[in-house]
């Protein structure tokens, strides 16, 4: 009896082999090969009033996620586990990464370290770093001359 997936085999294992030529050449971001780690995507992004940094861990639970101030650098360590609860599935494919993670960031010296805030929702972790009062942007004015 011919397998319905039968006609895609030779495409799909020719797909496979060139993406690890190109892994091997290129590897990706979101895994490291040297280490076996997964390594989420990050954003950071600058406003008037802090600093943010933005870390992708779709599939985590709150628990799963630590992050640690020390020496002026924070770092964000993590696990996705990875759990076979259902039997009977034979995977096909398996392109998500599990395992764990680490993150590590040096702040620059205009941020509050006592007033950093952690969130996280819908599988996006957002960290503000509030800047020193000091540091933020400030206006000066100009003096009219007096005639």
């Amino acid at each position: 009896m011919l397998n319905a997936l039968e006609p895609f085999r030779e495409l799909t294992t020719l797909q496979e082999r060139l993406s690890r030529v190109f892994d091997d050449l290129l590897p990706t971001p979101a895994k490291s090969k040297e280490t076996s780690e997964w390594i989420p995507a990050v954003d950071i992004y600058e406003t008037k009033d802090a600093i943010n940094i933005e870390v992708e861990a779709p599939g985590m639970k709150e628990d799963d996620i630590k992050i640690n101030l020390e020496n002026n650098t924070l770092t964000i360590f993590g696990e996705r586990k990875f759990e076979r609860k259902e039997e009977g599935k034979n995977y096909y494919r398996m392109e998500r990464s599990y395992g764990s993670f680490s993150r590590s960031f040096l702040l620059p010296d205009n941020v509050d370290v006592d007033k950093i805030q952690a969130k996280y929702k819908d599988g996006l972790l957002m960290i503000t770093l509030p800047k020193k009062p000091e540091s933020k942007p400030k206006e000066i004015p100009i003096q009219k001359e007096e005639k």
